[in-house]
Formats: C-alpha cells, structure tokens, sequence
C-alpha cells in the first residue's frame, strides 16, 4: 500500500503518542497490516514485554542514556500493542489504560493531589503506599495480587515483604543466616537419598531464604547476580584473552591454570578497588 493511503499521522514525526497509536492499529490492520502483528496475541507479546522491561534496566545499569529513549520506546510499544488487542477484543482502549494509571496516582498520592500533609518521610509515604495498596485489596488474602510473572527472586521478596508486613518475619539477620545454613546442610546430606523432585525443593527452599537474607540487608537480589555474573563473564574473558596470547582456548587448558589467571584479574580488581 502507498504511503499516502495510510493515516497522515503515522508520518508526522511532532504526533507523539497519537502517532504510534495510529501505527500500531495499521499494522494489526486484518487487511492491509503485517501478518506477523496480526498474528500476535496477549499470550505471545507478553514475554517480550519483559523483555523490554529488562532491556531498559539493563541501559541504566550501563549508564547507556544514549540508549535509553529508544529502549524505553520498545517498552511503551509493548503497552500500545497490549491496549489494541484488548480494543480490539471489547475489552478495553488506550484511554482505559491512561485513566487506571492515573486515578490510581491520584490516589496514591494524597499528600500531593490531597489535603494530606507533605510534611513525613520518604519511609513513611513507602508506608502509607502500601496501606493504600492493601485498602484497595479489601478482604483479599495478604500474599494476593503478588504478580506471577516477576521474576522467581523479586517474587520471593515481595512475598516476603508482605508476610512481614503482618509480623511474620525474622527479626534478626543472624536467624536468616542460620536458616540458610540449615538449608545448605540439608540440601548436602540429602543429596544422595532424595529424588530429583525433592533436591529441587530443598534447593528451592535454600534460594527462598537467600532472597530474604537479601530484603533485611535491603540488597536488590536480582541486582546483585546480574552483577556477579557481569563479573563472572568479565573475569573468565580475562582468562580467555591470556590463553589466546599462548594460541590456546579455555579447553586447551585445565583447572589450576585458569584458577591461576583467576586470581590474577581478581587481585587486579581489588587494587583497583
């Protein structure tokens, strides 16, 4: 189809979100759009929606600001695509979306939109977000509404969270420590007598705690494995390019060799440090 035949907004660079709205239902277009977007359904964009999600975390991890608005582009792209196909089913619109997200900031945030007072801390409104949070859950349960699709880390720890909002928590870090010792020990003694299922629960069990140790040391666990595998890769690259300086590879090698150059770039690391 010719250019001129479609909507004039699609080609107007000053549109802003009305552009991309008018491009997003010409490519879901039953005649005339792309057969791959016609295809697509909730169940089929939404790993791609997380995954945009973690392409923006990941620009800003790297200081990538350059990157950013594009990353943040796709992102949006993945709320428009979702906002068509619901449009499209009688379900919802754009607009729908808009107004929830809205409303829901307005009422969130008394203090600002309200009469409330300004006057409290950063702590105390994270406070009074949570109990306007559990209000509008009503007589729902307090783990309900905990999103499936978080990441299993991040999941635990909101779980966690709102376990302890309740009192049922540890109250010292050293009792988290002592249960994760317990789970380790377990998971080894029992390794050779359970059943794949049941070292699978066990391992379960020992991650769960870990994610809590990390929400009493307010450690971002997610965070903190994307950047020890970071350092991982970074540090096995190092090892990488000294044996190519030989003419070897990694498996022309053997153990106490890249242990060697291991602690090398390590000791690197922390002179730097």
């Amino acid at each position: 189809m010719p250019p001129s035949d479609h909507d004039p907004i699609i080609f107007d660079a000053s549109a802003g979100i009305d552009r991309l709205l008018a491009i997003m239902a010409a490519l879901r277009d039953p005649v005339t759009g792309c057969p791959w977007d016609i295809e697509q359904t909730f169940a089929s964009i939404a790993p791609y929606t997380i995954e945009e999600a973690y392409e923006v975390a990941d620009a800003i991890a790297r200081d990538a600001w350059g990157e950013l608005p594009g990353e943040l582009g796709d992102l949006l792209l993945q709320v428009v695509y979702h906002a068509r196909m619901a449009q499209e089913d009688g379900r919802f619109g754009w607009d729908d979306v808009v107004r929830a997200i809205c409303d829901k900031m307005v009422a969130r945030h008394p203090h600002v939109f309200g009469a409330q007072s300004r006057d409290k801390s950063a702590a105390q409104q994270t406070q009074d977000w949570e109990a306007q949070k559990a209000q509008e859950r009503g007589a729902a349960g307090v783990l309900d509404g905990v999103a499936l699709g978080l990441p299993a880390l991040t999941r635990a720890v909101k779980v966690q969270a709102r376990a302890a909002r309740v009192g049922f928590d540890w109250p010292e870090v050293a009792q988290v420590v002592d249960k994760i010792a317990e789970e380790a020990r377990e998971l080894i003694e029992a390794r050779d007598t359970l059943t794949p299922e049941a070292m699978t629960e066990e391992y379960g069990d020992l991650l769960f705690v870990m994610a809590n140790l990390a929400r009493h040391l307010d450690i971002d666990p997610e965070a903190a494995l994307r950047a020890a595998t970071a350092k991982f890769t970074r540090r096995f690259a190092y090892i990488e390019a000294r044996l190519a300086e030989q003419g070897r590879r990694p498996q022309d090698s053997d153990l106490a060799e890249m242990d060697a150059l291991w602690n090398e770039i390590r000791a690197a690391d922390r002179a730097r440090d």
